[in-house]
């Protein structure tokens, strides 16, 4: 009986999803990875640009400015734990042409749902384009809060008005890479000096600093080196816009106002595990692995070190560093004395627009989670484009009410969303195991180290949430 099973399985892979909340996904042929390789790279250095910003730009540079370099080697943890996230993700996508989400919803229908609030909730603060507004407020002067009201705005219209999102969203980001890129570069030759003579300490002087910083601030800055919470997520949404795999067969997001919407359907699509697919599958599979190893990972890491370096070179141990975005504005003057003032400024510049693409990429994946749950579990008749289009405006709404209520402080809100970003990270890693090893063909199954992978991103988020939400507890009890 099981090897009749197997044989039905095998032409019609289909039959192994459930069909209590969704119908099966379609059967088609998987298309041939691309030849031209290039022109299909982009996802990761959007999870990297995306991601060069609250780890790079903040987290991993203030607590350098408050303990030295003893912290940066958990940059590297973070940063393999979600490469190996974010290849589970992709192996669903490049199988099936549905989301994660998707998938996690098959199991129980309001997975998606709970994940596309949770991605709100840490959303909702906006720390990203307060941290942008702060720095140019540094450059032009004037209120960092209105500057960022403004930038939200500009997020706006940038996500509603582009004909294909994902083709703007990468555009920015790309720019955004370069720039850091030259700021990485022009540092490294003049601005860092003698630092360099320290960097053995990142390994030889490695700490846990729990008790200074407290495991909140721990937690945001692994949870954030590189990416983070929903945005692993979105790497099937990325991908699936890009053409990856059978990604291929499924519309892209585009402007309700200048593109021209497809309607998309529930469901995905499956290939069954012939050997023109699989062969086709395997050079998918080394693609998908090479992209985000060379993009998200090596240019992630780089600009962590780098940026950390800046740091220690710069305001580590300076009397006038507090516990804010502040210590951004004395390591820009600092820069100003010893390399000049067109540094320094450009400094800024480099940080306010990177923080802005990364607010931009934010907004962007929080509405692509919520769009894609809503159209796939809740309202199948709905036009994709115009409900994305619709919550990015709801999103910048919200960060406008919520700044202009006071709440603009911009590490205290990056750390909110990192540890809630941590805590979705820990419930769905395991989530990956189930429908990677449950729902698709035996050949293409997640197993061996890669699922000890997943393993080990449940134990390290779980552990640090555990922690997290005791030590918070503490101090609200007065414990």
């Amino acid at each position: 009986m099981s090897a009749d099973r197997d044989d039905a399985v095998s032409t019609d892979p289909s039959k192994l999803f459930p069909t209590k909340y969704l119908p099966p996904p379609q059967v088609r042929e998987l298309p041939a990875p691309p030849l031209n390789q290039w022109r299909y790279v982009g996802p990761g250095i959007i999870a990297a640009g995306v991601g060069l910003a609250s780890g790079e730009f903040i987290l991993f540079p203030y607590i350098t400015s408050q303990i030295g370099l003893g912290f940066v080697w958990a940059a590297l943890v973070g940063l393999i734990t979600q490469y190996f996230l974010n290849m589970e993700i992709e192996r669903y996508t490049l199988a099936t042409g549905e989301t994660a989400l998707t998938g996690f919803s098959r199991l129980w229908r309001h997975w998606g749902l709970v994940f596309a609030i949770l991605a709100y909730f840490a959303n909702l603060w906006p720390a990203w384009v307060t941290s942008s507004g702060t720095l140019f407020s540094y450059i032009f002067g004037g209120s960092a809060s209105v500057i960022a009201i403004g930038l939200l705005v500009l997020v706006g219209a940038i996500l509603t008005l582009a004909p294909v999102v994902y083709t703007a969203l990468e555009r920015a980001q790309m720019l955004k890479v370069a720039a850091v890129g030259l700021l990485v570069v022009i540092g490294a030759l003049f601005a860092i000096g003698g630092a360099w003579a320290n960097v053995p300490t990142i390994v030889t002087e490695a700490q846990f600093p729990a008790a200074e910083l407290g495991f909140a601030t721990l937690m945001g800055a692994l949870a954030f080196a590189g990416a983070g919470g929903g945005q692993n997520l979105v790497q099937s949404n990325w991908i699936r816009d890009k053409g990856f795999g059978m990604g291929h067969y499924v519309p892209k997001i585009v402007s309700p106002l200048t593109g021209e919407p497809e309607a998309r359907g529930r469901v995905g699509y499956v290939f069954a595990p012939s050997d023109q697919n699989m062969d086709n599958w395997r050079g998918w599979w080394r693609f998908a692995n090479r992209e985000q190893l060379w993009t998200f990972v090596l240019i992630s890491f780089i600009s962590i070190v780098f940026m950390s370096l800046l740091a220690y070179a710069t305001v580590f141990g300076h009397p006038d560093v507090k516990n804010d975005i502040s210590f951004l504005r004395i390591e820009g003057n600092v820069l100003m004395e010893r390399v000049g003032t067109w540094f320094g400024y450009f400094f800024w510049v480099v940080g306010a627009v990177s923080l802005f693409a990364a607010a931009l990429g934010i907004v962007d994946y929080t509405s692509r989670l919520a769009a894609d749950v809503l159209k796939t579990m809740y309202f199948p008749d709905v036009n994709e484009s115009k409900l994305y289009a619709g919550l990015v405006w709801g999103l910048a709404l919200i960060g406008i009410i919520v700044i202009s209520a006071g709440f603009s402080q911009p590490i205290v809100l990056a750390v909110i969303a990192a540890c809630v970003g941590g805590t979705m990270m820990f419930i769905y890693s395991g989530l990956l195991i189930v429908i990677n090893k449950k729902l698709l063909p035996a050949p293409i199954r997640i197993r061996g180290f890669r699922v000890g992978a997943l393993v080990w991103s449940v134990l390290l988020f779980g552990v640090l949430a555990v922690l997290t939400i005791g030590q918070q507890a503490g101090k609200l009890f007065g414990g």
